[in-house]
């Protein structure tokens, strides 16, 4: 298990970079052959990790330090203390054992 969770997080950060250039894309090439490539170069990442085991940290609205790592603490008088405010990266799984925790912005 050691072995497959240490292959499965190097392409962790893969995912990540398909993911930022899917969010950032540009809105004139919205529907272009580029975007889709991209869009279908991440399924399949993402299905073959899948198969492996791997899932995504379901999104909470409380921060659990066993799932989530704050990287900020923030007054927001739109949360109550302890709201997770924004997963700024996606947290995963490797069956019951977190592989890597989400980096989430935290009210205070």
């Amino acid at each position: 298990l050691n072995a497959k969770a240490n292959l499965v997080k190097k392409y962790l950060v893969i995912m990540d970079d398909l993911k930022l250039a899917l969010k950032n894309r540009p809105d004139q090439n919205a529907e272009s052959a580029w975007v889709s490539g991209i869009e279908l170069i991440y399924r399949k990442l993402q299905n073959i990790l899948e198969e492996e085991g791997l899932k995504t940290i379901p999104e909470g609205k409380e921060f659990d330090p066993n799932l989530h790592e704050a990287i900020t603490h923030e007054e927001n008088p739109e949360f109550k203390n302890g709201q997770i405010i924004e997963i700024v990266q996606q947290g995963y799984m490797l069956g019951d054992r977190v592989l890597r925790p989400a980096r989430v912005r935290v009210a205070k």
